[in-house]
């Protein structure tokens, strides 16, 4: 397994400059850093060039997340999203295959966070939504880009919530290159046994967020990592485990995440560096086994 953090654990918005956090994780000992792909359909040759030498210099491999807006849903029944979604997801596959990204992931299927105030139709929804995946994944395939197709928990989406329905979906849009993404916090939430929910993956969990059930970092709460651990080593799971805690108030993390108050309370980056590290150390302990 390749052990990684999301550079928004630092941050209070969905983009910045990544360059730093680069250095940063490398200090820290992780192989990898997630960074938001928002920013990158629109990124320089300049801005390009740097965070690609700065990852090679420092030995960090790049993931990137995303939570598409309403207008870059790709399973949308609107044929004008769908066709600004393609636009879009092309201009940001062009940028990760520049910066050897070949990992994506989020509610790629579907837009973040659904708003609720409208009714939903899920077996509709599903039906565009694998569509929509098909036509993604063949467009990220030349580029050796992985989808991971994140299971969320009810309140964010409704179309992907357990990890039987990620294998699903995943097994519906039939795709090399499409595979299921499974996160701690939003498993906490609506699976009925970890161990359980990763075996029904096995082998087509392609990508796992860590962190504990109020957001902090692993070790810090009551997710049972141990077990969390045994099931991913049963499967034989050697992909990238990625770190996603959100402890921090402020900007538009705050408000899509909710935080409404001070998970860390008084914490400075040092702390948040420290907690990270010996985060890390931890994880390895209960996965390494």
């Amino acid at each position: 397994m390749k052990y990684g953090i999301y550079y928004a654990y630092w941050e209070k918005e969905w983009e910045a400059d990544y360059v730093p956090y680069v250095e940063k994780v490398a200090s820290l000992g992780f192989d990898a850093l997630e960074i938001g792909a928002k920013p990158l359909p629109e990124y320089t040759k300049e801005q390009i060039a740097a965070l690609k030498s700065s990852a090679a210099a420092n030995g960090i491999s790049l993931t990137a997340g995303y939570g598409p807006s309403y207008e870059h849903n790709i399973g949308a029944k609107d044929e004008r999203i769908r066709m600004n979604a393609k636009e879009w997801f092309k201009r940001l596959f062009d940028v990760m295959g520049e910066l050897g990204i070949h990992h994506l992931g989020g509610a790629l299927y579907s837009y973040w966070p659904v708003d609720f105030s409208h009714p939903v139709n899920k077996e509709e929804d599903w039906k565009y939504s694998v569509e929509g995946t098909r036509i993604l994944a063949d467009m990220a395939a030349p580029y050796d880009i992985q989808l991971g197709m994140e299971v969320l928990n009810r309140f964010e989406n409704h179309l992907l919530n357990s990890s039987e329905e990620g294998v699903r979906f995943v097994k519906e849009v039939d795709k090399e290159n499409v595979k299921v993404m499974l996160d701690t916090f939003h498993m906490n939430i609506e699976e009925d046994n970890f161990a359980e929910a990763i075996d029904t993956a096995g082998g087509l969990l392609g990508h796992f967020h860590t962190g504990e059930c109020n957001r902090k970092v692993p070790g810090q709460g009551r997710m049972p990592w141990k077990e969390i651990g045994d099931a991913l080593r049963k499967i034989n799971y050697d992909g990238y485990v990625v770190m996603e805690p959100f402890v921090r108030r402020g900007g538009q993390i705050e408000k899509d995440i909710h935080i409404w108050r001070e998970i860390r309370s008084g914490i400075t980056d040092e702390m948040l560096d420290k907690e990270a590290r010996e985060a890390l150390l931890f994880e390895r302990e209960m996965f390494e086994g």
